[in-house]
């Protein structure tokens, strides 16, 4: 494929509790240089079990809340002594080798990757963790994936490109609904591969980064689905090169949670990274957390995700590729499931929006064209940005509802409207009285 031209979460101090000594825990902008930075690539998920016991903590507060930070034994980086002695005496008596560890303020858990001993059942291990009633929770530890399509090879070269450069923008009518809203005011958090914080449309839209995989900040800038993501939903407008976002004055947040093993492949997660990535954004003011990735259900995501809906989160989600809506997140009837606009009716509440040769950011300041459920995701995160913009209290039903009202293709079937969203939600506040 021929590309196009180019055209704090403040630093804390945790107290070491097992070692009694203190020492400086890495902010959440900052990538840890430990070993938990670097052991997502190396867990299996074949293997691996995650663990979780209650972490209340003694009196004073000796945490900085949910991190991404990694933790590392003995020194139990934001663990109560309870938890401490709780996951050593668990560890001892079933033969667990720990991974890696870190704690969930929002749901008052501590949990562990371990490897359970050699030749052991996980299955037989996992029934016996259930039992125990020190264990609040007992998984395996799960592989996801984001939503894109392969690269294609000798894929077509538009002699054109400023017009297809609009395509999904146009779409959607995106424009009209600026003349509205731009976005302006509105934090949305991307849990995703890494992004290409140099890239010229989207230096100042990228406000923090956070990364639950590794230190690896040249791989961080060099991953293209996060790359993707963030330009189609808030790449700088008006800046005389590349393409506009479909809220172009959004603030992004960027949580690495994926990686790719293998850069000719897609990339994937597991429920470590995710539920690390998920905690730290519970620890912020993110209205709107964009999901466009998936897999199978998942007890530990399960729960963070209940929690992000619960304090009234916007979370969207991209709708797998085999239709499939039994997992983790689009499993939720609280999440806002996008698919790529197809030739068939959507199911009933799923959301349509280009998805198919969708031109958008790549690393190292280029563009090209890519496709998939995620990126038809990212065009709804964007939509969702501009309504909030207007009336930030809306919630994710009153959206749903908005993205759903007409706006026919001209087949027939429904796509979303970025404008015809906007129009209708200042009509209702008009009508209720509102500026």
């Amino acid at each position: 494929m021929k590309k196009l031209p180019r055209a704090c979460f403040a630093a804390a101090m945790a107290l070491m509790l097992s070692a009694c000594a203190s020492a400086p825990a890495a902010s959440l902008g900052q990538r840890a240089s430990t070993p938990a930075a670097s052991a997502a690539a190396s867990m299996d998920s074949r293997r691996d079990i995650v663990l979780a016991v209650a972490n209340p903590l003694d009196p004073p507060g000796t945490h900085a809340g949910s991190s991404l930070v990694g933790y590392v034994p003995p020194g139990h980086y934001g663990a109560g002594q309870r938890a401490v002695s709780q996951l050593d005496d668990l560890k001892q008596h079933y033969g667990l080798r720990e991974v890696v560890g870190w704690p969930i303020k929002a749901l008052g858990l501590f949990c562990i990757v371990v490897e359970p001993p050699a030749g052991a059942d996980r299955d037989a291990l996992l029934q016996d963790l259930a039992k125990d009633g020190r264990v609040k929770l007992a998984q395996p530890l799960q592989n996801y994936e984001v939503y894109a399509d392969p690269p294609q090879q000798g894929a077509h070269k538009y002699n054109d490109p400023y017009a297809d450069l609009q395509r999904g923008f146009v779409e959607t009518d995106a424009a009209v609904a600026h003349e509205a809203s731009q976005g302006g005011g509105v934090h949305v958090a991307i849990v995703d591969t890494g992004a290409d914080l140099t890239h010229p449309d989207l230096k100042g839209r990228i406000a923090d980064t956070h990364n639950a995989v590794d230190d690896d900040q040249a791989a961080f800038d060099g991953d293209a689905h996060g790359t993707e993501v963030a330009g189609i939903i808030a790449a700088m407008g008006d800046n005389h090169q590349g393409i506009v976002g479909m809220a172009p004055k959004a603030q992004l947040s960027v949580y690495k949670a994926c990686w790719y093993a293998d850069r000719n492949a897609g990339a994937r997660c597991n429920s470590f990274t995710l539920a690390k990535a998920l905690a730290g954004v519970l620890d912020t003011d993110a209205r709107v957390v964009n999901l466009s990735l998936g897999g199978p259900a998942d007890p530990l995501l399960g729960k963070l995700l209940d929690e992000l809906l619960r304090q009234k989160r916007i979370v969207v989600a991209a709708r797998p590729p085999d239709g499939d809506a039994n997992g983790f997140p689009d499993n939720s009837p609280g999440v806002i499931v996008v698919r790529s606009s197809a030739s068939t009716p959507a199911p009933p509440g799923v959301v349509s929006a280009p998805g198919s040769d969708i031109l958008t950011t790549q690393p190292n300041g280029g563009y090209d064209f890519t496709s998939g459920s995620s990126m038809a995701a990212a065009h709804v995160t964007g939509i969702v940005a501009l309504l909030l913009s207007i009336a930030p209290d809306l919630d994710a039903d009153s959206i749903r509802k908005l993205l759903l009202l007409d706006g026919a293709r001209p087949d027939g079937l429904h796509q979303v409207n970025a404008a015809v969203a906007v129009q209708a939600l200042r009509t209702s506040l008009r009508h209720a009285g509102s500026p």
